[in-house]
């Protein structure tokens, strides 16, 4: 509850700057890393404007209680992206190495197809990093369908954000 109060005091002070700034990087997070997963997720996702609704700048699904519309400046988008992705990234923090990297892959897919909820069990792959097991590539890629057909674009999605993300 902590956690969401500050995403969300950080996220309205960027909304009265001008929406510049995001709320501060974990210390377990490179900021380096997490640049290049922002930029991969600009690059996949590309502008979201009103004929994508509820989702606008780079694939931020509008909240009831947000005034926000699709005609958003890029850099009110940047800040929603990166305050997505920590919000997203509490899920993962027990994962270490591999925390960004599902935190990635959440962004896209929602963390609990990752993590499981009520009769739906956890992902393979994150039975298989809780086993210790980080030979994941084959499960990471394996979230490269949509409606049980496997989509190229999405696999080379996939592909990018392993080959930027994992970290041996």
């Amino acid at each position: 509850m902590i956690i969401c109060l500050t995403l969300f005091c950080g996220y309205a002070k960027a909304q009265t700057r001008g929406g510049d700034s995001s709320p501060p990087l974990p210390k377990e997070i490179s900021a380096e890393l997490f640049d290049k997963a922002v930029a991969l997720i600009k690059e996949f996702e590309g502008w979201h404007s009103a004929k994508h609704y509820p989702y606008i700048g780079y694939g931020h699904k509008l909240l009831p209680h947000e005034n926000l519309t699709a005609d958003i400046t890029e850099a009110q988008a940047d800040s929603l992206l990166r305050a997505d992705l920590l919000e997203r990234y509490k899920y993962f923090r027990q994962y270490g190495k591999d925390a960004l990297l599902l935190t990635v892959l959440a962004y896209n897919v929602g963390h609990s197809r990752l993590l499981g909820y009520g009769k739906r069990p956890k992902s393979n792959l994150i039975k298989k990093i809780e086993s210790g097991n980080r030979d994941i590539y084959e499960e990471y890629i394996s979230y490269r369908c949509y409606k049980g057909k496997p989509i190229p674009s999405i696999e080379r999605r996939r592909k990018r954000e392993f080959q930027l993300l994992y970290i041996p």
